[in-house]
């Protein structure tokens, strides 16, 4: 598969060039908006936002939906029934934004005025924070059909111009923070739901006039929504715990310990996921080639993907993680001007459970794949969902705040093993020769560059520390891939590839 292999290529560098201009960004607008709202509103924003998405999990459900469907049929060549699987998922993300939006008015303000530990006299701000955080929310929802469409064609460049855009304008936002008389966490939300408004627009007009698969047209194909339905129903349930895991510990945190531990959450939560992304880019451009290669019955190609993209995953974002770890007090310390209480533990914790999502993610996809979810999302669901309740009761009896993302990579490694075990079952997934080639690799990497890296780090501190423990762990961890990570077929993959780029420079 060359010519798939080349396109991958081509859209994870696309990807990658868009996520570094993003990660600067982000980094830099996220200081800035801590420092000119303070820790009391940074909190606020991030604990109210937090209510909002809890009420949006049926958008996460469709989202995988649509994704599946497009790339299944596309996969196949059937462009009819690709023009209905879009049609039908417009009118259900529809619906979908409507019932959002009852849920938000009725038990989320219910919530809202209820459980949430804000300052009373930022209490009214707040509930307008809220609102505006239902418009965002609401836009995200509706534009999710055009978002899979143009992933499900690959047009991975103008996927990356979006973002790039969209980016800058939240850019602008920040500068005019910076020099707005009136309440500023008000003006902050309202600029960034014009921003989601902006970009939904664009992304609508781009699909109706570059994809005649896009546009909208009335179907009455009942198996086909029968099936959508189905399939997002089960998805459902990992939606529904994912956003509980996330969201509702966010708002337990509130409970117990206020808004500045929401604000060390959510500044954690902004570094972890400036680094992430660029895995999620990479998965992004390999999720249509897993489906498609499903969907054509090709299964060995099938099953080199989900071994490549979960090693690679791995690969890629411990490049950012192991310097990152070793020094998150020094770097949060010269990016912030002041650091909440708590983020660097929040920090460290997340790029642990990061590493552990890398590796799991490609195996989620695969059987998305397959179109038969649910006992795999019954199961995996349960225990996603189990967060909420064991980060009740030790928060209850007393542990600290950090010991809620400890439960939350231990339960992750639970989900990890079912993954594996599921797919054995459903598709014949070899697990002697997963481990083999994707897990003790991973673990010998680990160990060995983690090792090196601390140890080199001990001799030093702030700068120096952090310039040469990037040097180290790059060499250390690019070496190891190399000898360790990569099997012959893949080294020779990779040199092919360099050649190819050389020639063409």
């Amino acid at each position: 598969m060359p010519s798939n292999t080349i396109r991958i290529a081509k859209n994870t560098l696309m990807l990658y060039f868009r996520q570094i201009l993003i990660m600067l960004v982000s980094l830099y607008t996220v200081r800035v908006v801590l420092n000119t709202l303070g820790t009391k509103d940074y909190g606020i924003y991030n604990v109210v936002g937090g209510i909002v998405v809890m009420f949006s999990f049926l958008n996460g459900a469709m989202t995988s939906a649509t994704q599946r469907f497009l790339n299944f049929y596309m996969g196949q060549n059937n462009t009819e029934q690709t023009r209905n699987v879009y049609s039908i998922s417009l009118i259900i993300h529809m619906i979908i934004a409507l019932l959002f939006i009852f849920l938000a008015e009725t038990l989320g303000l219910w919530f809202f005025y209820s459980l949430l530990n804000i300052p009373p006299d930022r209490r009214d701000t707040a509930l307008i924070v809220y609102q505006f955080s239902i418009v965002v929310t609401t836009v995200n929802i509706i534009q999710i059909p055009y978002r899979a469409t143009i992933i499900a064609y690959e047009k991975m460049s103008f996927f990356a111009l979006i973002s790039i855009v969209e980016v800058l304008l939240k850019l602008g936002i920040v500068f005019l923070l910076t020099v707005i008389l009136f309440d500023k966490l008000i003006v902050y939300s309202f600029l960034v739901s014009v921003v989601g408004i902006i970009i939904f627009l664009i992304y609508k007009n781009y699909c109706n006039r570059k994809f005649e698969t896009a546009r909208f047209r009335y179907c009455n194909d009942k198996i086909l929504f029968s099936k959508l339905a189905g399939f997002s129903g089960w998805s459902i349930f990992g939606s529904f715990a994912d956003v509980s895991r996330t969201h509702g510990i966010n708002v337990l945190l509130n409970i117990f310990h206020g808004v500045t531990v929401n604000a060390a959450m959510g500044v954690a939560t902004q570094v972890n996921t400036a680094v992430y992304t660029f895995v999620d880019n990479f998965q992004t451009a390999f999720r249509p080639q897993i489906i498609k290669s499903y969907s054509s019955k090709n299964y060995n190609y099938f099953m080199q993907l989900i071994f490549q993209t979960s090693k690679v995953s791995f690969f890629l974002l411990f490049f950012f993680v192991l310097p990152l770890y070793v020094n998150a007090d020094f770097v949060l310390r010269i990016w912030l001007k002041n650091v909440p209480e708590y983020t660097v533990s929040f920090t460290r914790l997340m790029l642990i459970n990061s590493l552990e999502t890398a590796i799991a993610s490609p195996l989620a996809m695969s059987i998305q794949a397959t179109g038969d979810i649910r006992k795999y999302q019954l199961v995996v669901s349960c225990f996603v969902f189990a967060n909420l309740p064991l980060s009740l009761l030790i928060l209850w009896i007393g542990f600290g705040p950090v010991w809620v993302l400890v439960i939350k990579i231990l339960l992750n490694n639970f989900a990890l093993a079912w993954r594996i075990f599921f797919l054995r079952r459903k598709i014949d997934l070899p697990i002697i020769k997963f481990l083999h080639e994707v897990i003790l690799p991973i673990s010998i990497i680990i160990l060995v560059s983690s090792f090196i890296t601390i140890f080199i780090k001990n001799f030093f501190i702030d700068w120096t520390r952090l310039f040469l423990s990037c040097v180290v762990s790059t060499v250390c961890i690019g070496g190891l891939i190399y000898f360790i990570g990569f099997n012959k077929k893949e080294k020779k993959l990779l040199i092919d590839y360099i050649k190819k780029i050389r020639i063409k420079t």
